[in-house]
């Protein structure tokens, strides 16, 4: 019984990793200079994997999640995590929406599939730093948006004939505040839409 226990584990296993795609972090172009860092001051990035047949034209970015800092104490702790730094994450496992699996993913599996990273604790939208005690504090996330689109525009977004911001929690607001500013670039594009998935939040 054992070995049907482990050959089916084995299959699941194997499953999972065909239908997943571990994807390198892609810093922006010139971060530093354009002042497109995370809130470390280190420089923000994207991880993307290339469009191959007929979705080649068409593109998905999805604008990663992780709620803000609302102190000073609880924004150096978020130094030393990947929702606060590039340092952390070299790759990033591309799943459910960015899968590049067909029977998972059968709308966008072979889009060009981009996962921005979310490190600046502002849902992509600051741009401003604070210099007060402890470590300096960069919100430089609107800075970060426009360098992903710029880089993007330079590997084809710009004549493709699909593109569509998405977004979850933090980066799904983000995807509601840019979307009308998203498409301004892309005029050129077929169709531009955007999809918020929990972008709104209430006081409780």
């Amino acid at each position: 019984m054992w070995k049907l226990h482990c050959m089916i584990i084995c299959l699941m296993a194997a499953r999972l990793l065909a239908s997943s795609l571990s994807v390198p972090f892609t810093e922006v172009a010139n971060a530093t200079q354009r002042r497109a860092v995370c809130m470390d001051g280190s420089p923000a990035g994207y991880y993307y994997s290339a469009g191959s047949g007929d979705g080649a034209k068409n593109w998905l970015l999805f604008l990663m999640g992780g709620g803000w800092c609302d102190t000073v104490d609880d924004c150096h702790s978020k130094l030393n995590q990947s929702i606060g730094s590039s340092k952390f994450q070299p790759f990033r496992t591309f799943s459910d929406i960015l899968s590049p699996d067909s029977q998972i993913n059968p709308d966008f599996y072979n889009w060009n599939r981009i996962f921005v990273a979310y490190c600046d604790q502002s849902s992509f939208l600051g741009d401003t730093e604070f210099d007060g005690q402890g470590p300096k504090l960069q919100f430089r996330g609107s800075r970060i948006f426009d360098a992903v689109v710029d880089d993007l525009l330079a590997k084809g977004m710009g004549v493709g004939e699909n593109a569509i911001l998405s977004g979850i929690s933090a980066g799904g607001l983000a995807t509601i505040l840019h979307c009308d500013g998203f498409r301004a670039r892309l005029p050129d594009v077929g169709r531009v839409k955007c999809l918020s998935d929990g972008g709104f939040f209430f006081r409780g």
